[in-house]
């Protein structure tokens, strides 16, 4: 079959229903926490015990002014630093300079 292309409908597939899986709208959007250093960790804890969270994580904030956790998407921004705006959530994700 060279040179066709198939395309794959989940709602007949598996019903009508699964298309309907999480509406867009029920999402939070991350945590964004403000910081005064450039390092920091995450372990996904805040609001519940750090057993329930993950490995804790160090992180360094860059040029960018802001560095985003790999395994909860939490926001760490740099306070007074060039990502220190508004609009900090519409940026894209910076999850580098993790280290365990």
């Amino acid at each position: 079959m060279q040179g066709t292309t198939a395309t794959f409908d989940v709602a007949a597939y598996c019903g009508a229903a699964s298309a309907l899986l999480i509406p867009p709208a029920m999402i939070q959007p991350p945590e964004i926490l403000r910081v005064s250093k450039t390092r920091v960790s995450c372990d996904g804890s805040g609001d519940i015990p750090a057993a329930l969270g993950h490995p804790r994580i160090f992180l360094e904030i860059d040029e960018h002014g802001y560095v985003d956790c790999g395994y909860c998407d939490r926001r760490f921004v740099l306070m007074g630093g060039v990502a220190d705006t508004a609009d900090i959530g519409d940026k894209p994700d910076i999850a580098s300079g993790a280290s365990l």
